[in-house]
Formats: structure tokens, C-alpha cells, sequence
């Protein structure tokens, strides 16, 4: 199944439950897109596809710089995977073909 396309999303993380979207495309090997949510928009960076699995990382300057690191399965119209929070530990998100 490909992960292109927009996807709304919910975050989990120690701050509350964060709402954005991603838009996402996939050429072979190589993901591409974008993060957005309440600090705008971020760039995906060094995203891969294996199958129906996704990994990518996005720097974030607020609420403090740090670059999150994402793990994803797409199954149908549902993503969903863990996120690495730097020194803060890690977060899941869940996310839906808009």
C-alpha cells in the first residue's frame, strides 16, 4: 500500500495529545514530505520505504530544538508508529488518509 497522499495525524507526546498533517510521497526507496502542525511547517529528512514500513527523522526548534526520529507501518488508510523524543523518551502517533 503506498503512503502517499495527506495524512491527519495525532501525536502522543508528554506535552498532550498534538494534531498536524504530513504529506508524504514515495519513490522507490525514498520518502519525501512535510510535518505540519502549530510550529508550522518541517521538512522530512532522510526518509526511507520498505514495504509498507516508513522511517524519517524532522528537526524541531520549538517548544525546544531537537530532531525527532519516526518509525511508521501503513496499513490501508491507517499509519500509525513511535517517534523518538531525543532526551524525553519516545511517543506514538496514529494518523488517517484525509
Amino acid at each position: 500500500m503506498s503512503a502517499d497522499g495527506t495524512w491527519n495525524t495525532v501525536m502522543n507526546t508528554p506535552m498532550g495529545a498534538q494534531n498536524g498533517t504530513m504529506q508524504l510521497a514515495t519513490s522507490g526507496s525514498t520518502l519525501t514530505g512535510k510535518l505540519s502542525g502549530p510550529q508550522g511547517d518541517i521538512e522530512l529528512q532522510d526518509g526511507t520505504v520498505d514495504g509498507n514500513s516508513l522511517t524519517w527523522k524532522a528537526d524541531i526548534t520549538s517548544p525546544m530544538a531537537m530532531t525527532l526520529e519516526f518509525s511508521a507501518t501503513v496499513d490501508g488508510d491507517e499509519i500509525k508508529g513511535d517517534v523518538k523524543l531525543g532526551a524525553f523518551g519516545n511517543a506514538t502517533f496514529t494518523g488517517t488518509r484525509a
